[in-house]
């Protein structure tokens, strides 16, 4: 996959230009760098990773080819609860299949989450997973985008929608879906 690909997965999700975004469990920031592309020089992203050294390549990277974003890294578990402002969406691209009990975990992401008031929506949530309800060694909890239907409006999200797919030699699908 490269940065388009990235790109397209995510676009259908991302409603407008800017806004206060997270992208939980970042890595280097494929899907970060992907989402700055979407929301353009007013958006601000909150990339969350535990891993150092990524973070900091994510930053060098972000100022080269995104420098009008404003970038907030914070080395953390996505897992624990976080100081993040209200958002209008997060992105977790590749990151909740390593969690094997996803339900508390999404319950505090949908309280990271704007709530929408009349005037403006709902924040929404981000999915970029492969498709498929067996894992492996390297992704040892995916979910399927049926499985991720039930387990978003178990959690609380009302509405789920499939944003796109994308052919993967692992798992043999990738594919991007919108809860809110």
């Amino acid at each position: 996959m490269n940065h388009n690909d990235h790109v397209r997965l995510l676009q259908n999700g991302v409603p407008r230009p800017g806004g206060v975004w997270a992208d939980l469990g970042a890595g280097e920031g494929a899907f970060t760098l992907a989402l700055a592309e979407l929301i353009g020089p007013v958006g601000t992203i909150y990339a969350v990773d535990r891993d150092g050294r990524a973070r900091q390549s994510l930053e060098k990277t972000m100022r080269r080819l995104f420098p009008q974003i404003t970038l907030h890294t914070i080395q953390a578990d996505f897992t624990r609860p976080l100081s993040l402002p209200p958002l209008d969406g997060v992105v977790m691209a590749n990151s909740l299949h390593f969690v094997a009990n996803k339900g508390p975990v999404l319950q505090q992401v949908k309280g990271y989450l704007r709530k929408g008031d009349g005037r403006l929506e709902n924040g929404r949530l981000l999915i970029v997973e492969y498709n498929s309800d067996q894992g492996n060694h390297w992704v040892p909890y995916p979910f399927s985008y049926q499985s991720w239907v039930k387990l978003a409006q178990q959690n609380g999200f009302s509405h789920t929608e499939q944003l796109a797919t994308y052919p993967s030699r692992f798992l043999h699908e990738i594919y991007a879906a919108a809860s809110w």
